[in-house]
């Protein structure tokens, strides 16, 4: 199943009022912008407009390799609400029309990350250079890395959104949390009160999860042949990103890292680059020497050891699993389904004293099991064969950009298994692949290596 790319010729507008690319670079710059105000949650979506409105315009459009399984998700994502309203096995029966917000909602979500994928591919390297695009995601890294340190140096400060003066939304809830600005959250279960990163996003596993995705392309734009001063402060910036992501006690960021360093290593290795080995037992020894001389030692060994989660997690994997394939095999249930009781007893669940004795929702805990709940093993499958196409077509690349594309992928597939990656995670992922393939068939750029 592969879409074939057709070369485009750069298309100007002649009533054009704006530089060609304008979206994306004010979704990106004014990013602390939208976080004080409250909307920068929803900016993605805003942002996908124009840039549709850009792609109408434009003919033939090119599209990614392997573009059939992408489409094909889509339908199986839209044909999910055939079955919003089917009882799962295990979940709460029956349902009201309110489960269309949420599937809506989501729909949006990767109709945007749609977008932004083929915005990218096909305006011309003139209209909008590469370069330009990873210094943009590259400046999201240092956004992310800077609200992570201010969480960590002033835990517990939060304050109200221009959204929330206008409009209020109470204290609590999931609209609450995407409008009221926050720079870390607290979590107890070391045994005593640890801030967690988390500006500028809403939760913990989010900042994880897109400081992750951000990085490929920092490396790309502050290390490479074109980053001029850059590449001098680069080595202090991601030594300082090793704080917060220390004491972000993610787990599921710390292995995706791990092995995104390995595949670097590896992939370097064939290129040739024989350096790259040393360089990473280097790092490996004096940063590790350095790491266990500090008090982050005891908190990242404390964390391996307390596990908190995995036995919810674990227990979640197998239900969704199980369910679905109960259930609704090829198409899944649409959308997330509240558990009968909790994981223990079907009379169990959550009480004001104790939010956590409540089973989490079918489809969360991980995007992996949000595609298999929500689309069937058909989805998932055809979701994996569009990012697997895109391995298999760019794997063996030396281009500094399909590289970082790869490394991306490889990440992701790792924190699909414990991050909800649907929003702009998955956004930073699209747009890589959009630009990995634009260079694909463009003529050749000049080298960011």
């Amino acid at each position: 199943m592969t879409a074939t790319v057709h070369p485009a010729p750069p298309q100007t507008s002649p009533h054009r009022f704006l530089p060609a690319g304008w979206p994306l670079t004010a979704l990106y710059a004014l990013f602390p912008l939208w976080w004080l105000m409250g909307i920068s949650h929803f900016v993605f979506l805003v942002f996908a407009v124009p840039m549709a409105a850009e792609l109408v315009r434009r003919r033939p459009l090119r599209v990614p390799h392997g573009f059939g399984f992408w489409l094909m998700f889509l339908v199986w994502v839209t044909a999910g609400v055939a079955v919003l309203w089917a009882d799962a096995p295990g979940a709460v029966p029956g349902g009201s029309l309110g489960r269309l917000v949420p599937f809506t909602y989501r729909g949006l979500w990767l109709i945007a990350i749609t977008v932004v994928c083929l915005y990218v591919m096909n305006l011309s390297e003139k209209e909008l250079p590469t370069l330009r695009v990873i210094r943009l995601v590259a400046g999201m890294f240092v956004i992310t890395l800077v609200g992570g340190t201010a969480g960590l140096l002033l835990p517990g400060v939060s304050f109200p959104s221009l959204v929330e003066m206008v409009h209020g939304f109470g204290n609590s809830g999931f609209v609450y949390s995407l409008v009221h600005p926050t720079l870390s959250e607290a979590s107890e279960f070391l045994g005593y009160v640890q801030p967690r990163p988390v500006a500028p996003f809403a939760y913990a596993n989010a900042w994880g999860n897109n400081l992750a995705m951000f990085l490929p392309f920092f490396c790309v734009a502050w290390l490479g042949k074109d980053a001029g001063w850059r590449r001098k402060a680069a080595p202090f910036v991601l030594a300082l990103a090793f704080v917060p992501v220390a004491y972000s006690l993610n787990r599921g960021l710390w292995g995706g890292l791990f092995v995104a360093a390995v595949f670097v290593v590896v992939k370097l290795t064939t290129m040739g680059r024989m350096w790259a080995v040393g360089l990473f037992a280097t790092a490996v020894v004096v940063g590790g020497s350095a790491f266990v001389a500090t008090p982050l030692y005891d908190t990242v060994m404390l964390r391996i050891e307390t596990p908190h989660s995995d036995d919810r997690r674990g227990t979640v994997a197998e239900t969704v699993i199980s369910s679905t394939s109960q259930g609704s095999p090829v198409l899944g249930f649409g959308s997330n389904r509240k558990v009968q009781g909790n994981f223990a007893s079907i009379a169990g669940g959550g009480t004001p004293d104790c939010q956590q004795c409540a089973a989490p929702p079918m489809g969360t805990q991980g995007f992996l099991w949000r595609l298999i709940f929500t689309t069937g093993f058909v989805g998932t499958a055809l979701y994996l064969g569009f990012m697997f196409t895109q391995l298999r077509r760019h794997l063996r690349s030396e281009d500094p950009i399909a590289i970082a594309g790869c490394v991306s992928i490889v990440m992701s597939l790792v924190f699909f298994f414990v991050y909800d990656s649907l929003e702009s995670p998955l956004y930073t992922l699209l747009l890589g692949i959009g630009l990995m393939n634009r260079r694909l068939v463009d003529e050749p750029a000049e080298d960011t290596s």
